[in-house]
């Protein structure tokens, strides 16, 4: 990683001219982006979803960094939910999905090509459609001819790297209507809240021997970061973490979920970027 000192980690000014694209703020509005897409979607009355109807298979369509809102639904179901959830990047759009089915396409802008095909493909079929993304959309207008649900995400959410909650919040929402997840208003809320008590611990004007941000970013600048999952879930958030170090740090690190990566971690404790330098002493 790049040379990371302590002095400009621990000068608010300096972060914030390093930070030319206001990130670490629009991190910090997670809290608020849940509180937020949770009123956005009672307007937007996610009631409605598929009648009420619980589908027979729900796909996620999402591209880049909106494709975690695919990974988390899938995780979450996979727990215990009688319906199948399948993700997909673009088309075709598998031969199965038909009327029976819910599609649920995902875009901060509203204009990614794959998930705005998908939806264009899954109304023309009469699948159940619930779409994520700018009001003023090509997505929106897909969602409201073929009389699905359209949830907004709210102003100012501009990249999937700091909008995640606008985004996955909804499709929670919207699966757990029709009884795929077991994740409640209530329970975002409470969730809301961790983010906001986590973002003010992690604030940028917190001293570094303090601040979890600060101490991580210093642990990991000498090294080749390695992000592990110890189950489903977390094993998502592993991947999210190596993309977003890639996409926004511009650091390629390794991922992976326990205990099935467990060989090539130990592998590479004896590798180049270790102390022992490869020299079997690692």
């Amino acid at each position: 990683m790049a040379e990371l000192s302590e002095h400009w980690v621990d000068d608010p000014a300096e972060l914030a001219r390093r930070d030319s694209r206001d990130m670490l703020r629009a991190l910090a509005t997670a809290g608020a982006q849940v509180r937020e897409a949770i009123t956005l979607s009672a307007e937007g009355s996610i009631e409605r979803i598929g009648d009420g109807s619980r589908p027979r298979a729900v796909l996620v369509a999402a591209v880049g960094g909106s494709k975690v809102v695919g990974d988390v639904l899938r995780v979450l179901a996979e727990a215990g939910s009688p319906v199948p959830v399948s993700t997909r990047s673009n088309v075709p759009l598998p031969g199965w999905v038909g009327p029976l089915d819910l599609v649920i396409a995902v875009s901060v802008s509203g204009r990614a090509p794959g998930p705005l095909a998908i939806a264009m493909e899954a109304a023309r079929r009469g699948a159940s459609l619930l779409t994520v993304g700018a009001d003023d959309s090509p997505l929106a207008d897909v969602a409201r001819q073929a009389r699905g649900v359209h949830i907004g995400v709210g102003r100012g959410r501009g990249s999937s790297r700091t909008a995640l909650w606008s985004l996955l919040t909804p499709a929670l929402l919207g699966a757990h209507e029709l009884g795929v997840v077991d994740v409640s208003a209530d329970m975002l809320t409470e969730a809301s809240q961790v983010l906001d008590a986590t973002a003010e611990e992690c604030r940028p004007s917190s001293e570094s021997f303090v601040n979890p941000a600060k101490l991580a970013a210093a642990t990991l600048a000498p090294t080749v970061p390695m992000a592990l999952g110890d189950d489903p879930l977390s094993g998502v958030a592993a991947v999210r973490a190596a993309e977003m170090l890639a996409r926004t740090a511009r650091v390629p690190a390794t991922y992976g979920v326990l205990p099935d990566a467990a060989s090539q971690v130990v592998a590479c404790f004896d590798g180049p970027f270790t102390a022992g330098g490869g020299n079997g002493t690692g």
